[in-house]
């Protein structure tokens, strides 16, 4: 599976967070767009023609898995980490 890039987690912990969301349909060179296409194309989002000049974007199971996974791995890595003071 690939590794999933910090604005693609972004995207998806959105989509987990506010449901489903309508974007547009249009390839407007936007970092947005560009986003939800290679997430599309890595079964993590589905894009659903819903209406004049949108799609819907639904997460999917896959995406949903996939940043649980990065919380765990993030979550696990500093487990045993000691934190420096921070020198004022």
């Amino acid at each position: 599976m690939a590794e999933i890039l910090h604005q693609q987690r972004l995207i998806l912990e959105l989509l987990v967070m506010s449901g489903n969301i309508a974007v547009s349909d249009v390839d407007d060179g936007t970092l947005l767009y560009a986003t939800m296409k290679e997430c599309e194309k890595s079964g993590w989002l589905t894009l659903k023609h819903f209406g004049a000049g949108f799609d819907q974007a639904v997460i999917t199971q896959q995406g949903r898995l996939k940043i649980q996974n990065r919380r765990a791995v993030r979550s696990g890595e500093h487990a045993n980490e000691k934190r420096r003071p921070i020198d004022s």
